[in-house]
Formats: structure tokens, sequence, C-alpha cells
């Protein structure tokens, strides 16, 4: 008998690739998403399009904040696997309008904790982001490490979903992980990300902005190798507490002394440099690209490095790596493809 998954934010960016690599892999996936106007929503559209294509998929249009809504999908959906990837997206946006990160993370996300209690999945999965490590300096970013000083309003509500969860763990003893994710790109990414936003200007013969004169790295992530991981670990849910003398804990582990809760980074594991990025995009669009060195921007950090030793002492493998170059012609193929 297939296995069942309930994913929120399957119109998404990621929540795409991930509802996709399960229905190939056998289960059966109900996707929700609120389709909002964040960014262009016939992107999203497309996206469940293509998921619509597969006999076992079945989307629900409604928002996270609408608890009765969710609460009748995830009824349809009876899943084994909750995977949480809805979210108001976008660091900068925070700035410019923070309900939305109250109403969409922390108040959506608490309904989901909710679904959760009802349903008792064998694991609950949370997507959190890099950006919880906030103001930390040493690296590259651990688990173990704390992540008390967020920069950012959607920071802080995801290192709250992070705590939010906890609770309900120990609470109700649901078997939780949350992830954060470190600079996921490739195909179908959205259009407020670097990647889509330097090739939309270098096609249209406008240079590309880069923050703090360009002088940055980050963890650039794949999107292939992201869901790889996100699979590879769901059949590793953390023990309850009462299953702890069974296992000797890894110095790396974030398992948590008293509930099935752990945060596990999933990233590359190796930062590039934002010059390297762009050498990237030039050489796959066969075009050179003007550069306007800018200041920082107010909740951004100079460099982001995923630890990734807690991700291989669980699944016994390291997480797939693409190579740059090539994740970034990936993307630029199918930008192409898709404007035509």
């Amino acid at each position: 008998m297939s296995r069942r998954a309930f994913i929120t934010g399957t119109a998404g960016f990621i929540g795409f690739h991930l509802a996709r690599h399960l229905l190939d892999a056998g289960w059966v996936v109900h996707g929700y998403d609120g389709m909002t106007d964040y960014y262009d929503v016939s992107l999203k559209r497309d996206r469940h399009a293509l998921l619509d294509r597969h006999p076992s998929f079945t989307a629900h249009e409604a928002m996270l904040e609408d608890m009765p809504a969710l609460e009748a999908a995830a009824d349809a959906a009876q899943p084994d696997l909750i995977v949480h990837l809805a979210a108001q997206a976008g660091v900068r946006y925070s700035l410019e309008a923070p309900r939305a990160y109250v109403e969409a993370n922390l108040v959506g996300g608490f309904n989901v904790l909710e679904i959760a209690r009802m349903h008792e999945p064998a694991h609950l999965m949370m997507a959190s982001t890099s950006s919880a490590y906030g103001a930390n300096t040493e690296m590259p970013f651990a688990e173990v490490h704390a992540a008390d000083h967020p920069l950012t309003l959607y920071a802080a509500t995801k290192k709250a979903n992070e705590a939010m969860a906890h609770s309900y763990a120990h609470l109700w003893r649901i078997p939780t992980t949350l992830f954060r994710f470190f600079t996921v790109y490739g195909p179908w990414g959205r259009p407020d990300m670097a990647l889509y936003k330097f090739v939309t200007a270098m096609e249209a013969g406008n240079p590309v902005e880069l923050y703090n004169n360009g002088d940055m790295s980050r963890d650039f992530t794949y999107v292939d190798d992201l869901v790889t991981g996100i699979a590879a670990l769901i059949d590793v849910q953390p023990p309850q507490v009462d299953a702890r003398g069974a296992f000797t804990l890894d110095p790396c582990d974030s398992l948590s002394p008293a509930a099935p809760w752990r945060v596990v980074n999933i990233g590359n594991g190796a930062p590039s440099r934002l010059a390297d990025f762009v050498e990237a995009i030039e050489a796959a669009m066969g075009q050179k690209a003007e550069r306007r060195l800018m200041p920082m921007q107010k909740g951004d950090v100079p460099a982001t490095w995923a630890s990734t030793d807690l991700y291989r002492a669980l699944t016994g493998a390291p997480l797939p790596r693409t190579d740059l170059r090539t994740g970034v012609a990936a993307f630029v193929d199918w930008y192409r493809e898709r404007r035509g």
C-alpha cells in the first residue's frame, strides 16, 4: 500500500520539487497551497499543473491561516508523513510587510502543529532556515550552535517555529525534524531569488546588483540535492525520550533531551563566493554581466556555511553536491525554455 504525504507549499519552489520526487517514488501526495501573490501566481499554478498530471496527487488551495480548510485537507490526506514547507518567504520582504510573516509563519505554523497533533503522523518535517543562525560568526554553522540572535523578523518567525514544534513534540510525542535550508537554487526557482534576478537582469542588458560590494559567500544548494536530503531523512525519526538508552548520541546531534525533536542542516557544505556564482551565470548564458556594487542590506549576513556532519551521521552518506556551474546551467536552460 502506498504511503501518504501531506505537504504544504506544493505550488512553491521546494514543495513542488519534493512532491514530484515523492510521487515518482510511489507516494500518494496531498498538496496544500494558498497561491499568495508575493510573486507571479502563474508560476505557482504551472508548478501545480505539472503535479496534477500525476494520478496520485491531489491539490488543496487555501491559506494556512484557514484552519477549517487545513483540517479538511489533512482529513482527506490521512497522512503518514506531514511536511510543512509553506511560509511567507524572503528575508528582505520581511522589512516591508512584517505582518505577513506573523500570519503565515506563526499562525500558519501553529495550525500545522495542531494538524499533526490530531493525525499523529509517523514523522512531522518542517522547514526552517539558515537565517536562524543570525549573528553567529562561528563557521561552519552547526546545529548544536546557539541560534539566539535572529537579524530579521523572517528568521525570528522560523526560529519560533522550531521552538513551537519542540513543545508539541514534547507534549504529544510527535517525532519532529526541522530543516535549516541553505540558499537553495535551481529550475522553477522564485523570481525574488538572486539567480532568477541576475539572469533576468542580464537578459535585459541591465547590471546585476552585488550587495556588500560583492564581498559575500553563500552555501548554494541545488534543489535536487536538497530534496534528496529531505527524502533520505523521512524514515530517520527522532526517537522518543524513553528509547534513548538504545544508542549512543553523536556529539553533533541536536536531538532534544526532552522530546523526539531535532534540527538538521541541509546545505552544500562548501560555500562559494558571490563572484563565482556570477561567473557560473556568465558561462551558462554566454555573456558578461555588468556589476553594480551596493552596500550591505539590513538583516543580511556576509557569509553562510553549513556543517553537514549531522546529516551524514543520520543517513550514513553525504548529501549529493551538484557542481555550481552544472546547477546554474540547468536553471538557465529552464528559464529560457519557460520564456520561450
